[in-house]
């Protein structure tokens, strides 16, 4: 593929615990072989789902607390502290719970407060999971995500409103790309500095992206609506870092040039 114009990367966001609301970060290491630091790195088990934190292995949404069924995870907002592992969560500004997540007494504080106040949505005993190194990504390798604002645009005149950036819970949010540009670019490099990136797929979207962030309402059918348009419902792209730098808001990001034989 021909090199095209640059994208900027407009925002930033890692995910420290599955289905909960993101951190947004001004800049961020990138790793090879890695996710965003902390992103998915723990997730609530709803039920017995046999994950085993000594031997990990990739488990589907369906077994944790997720958007997908647990909408009103969406009118919550959370925050994760890397020096004090402390995860809060708030209601309408106010703190509803706080753990230290390395202890199990901060860890049974985070469960309480879903045995209260998920009760109905439970299969089980909510669990909070973490295993060193293992990421609870929607796939089983490591990868950080990519939505182009521009294919958001598209969507918001197939369903005809608003539609929040952050239903798509991307990493990576980039300006200067057209609509659906990203799609092209499957197995294509990408530099953001001295990053690189190999993209390995396009994401599949499930119900969770009908979910608005600010009000955890279910308000669009965008997968039908992606079905109906195109005969697939995928939006974003997955990227593997091949190569470690650091990469912030406002860096442009492109198609590597290939290399002459």
């Amino acid at each position: 593929m021909a090199p095209t114009s640059s994208a900027i990367i407009t925002g930033l966001y890692r995910y420290p615990v599955k289905g909960l609301t993101p951190d947004p970060l001004p800049r961020v290491a990138l790793r090879p072989g890695e996710t965003l630091p902390a992103d998915r790195r723990y997730a609530i088990e709803n039920g017995p789902s046999g994950f085993d934190p000594a031997a990990p292995s990739w488990m589907p949404k369906t077994v944790f607390l997720m958007l997908m069924r647990n909408e009103r995870l969406a009118g919550y907002r959370s925050h994760f502290e890397d020096d004090t592992h402390r995860l809060t969560i708030y209601r309408d500004g106010a703190m509803v719970a706080q753990g230290d997540l390395k202890t199990a007494e901060g860890r049974a504080a985070i469960e309480a407060f879903f045995i209260e106040n998920f009760a109905h949505e439970l299969k089980g005993p909510p669990k909070l999971l973490e295993s060193h190194g293992h990421s609870f990504s929607d796939v089983a390798r490591k990868v950080v995500s990519i939505i182009n604002l521009e294919s958001v645009r598209a969507i918001e005149s197939m369903v005809g409103g608003a539609v929040h950036p952050l239903r798509f819970r991307a990493n990576l949010y980039l300006e200067g790309w057209p609509a659906w540009h990203e799609a092209k670019l499957v197995g294509e490099r990408l530099a953001i500095g001295a990053a690189r990136l190999r993209v390995v797929k396009r994401i599949t979207r499930c119900a969770a992206v009908n979910v608005d962030p600010d009000t955890a309402a279910r308000d669009f059918e965008i997968p039908e609506t992606l079905m109906r348009r195109f005969g697939h419902n995928e939006c974003g792209i997955y990227a593997e870092v091949i190569a470690g730098g650091e990469i912030a808001v406002g860096d442009a990001i492109a198609p590597e040039a290939p290399r002459l034989p």
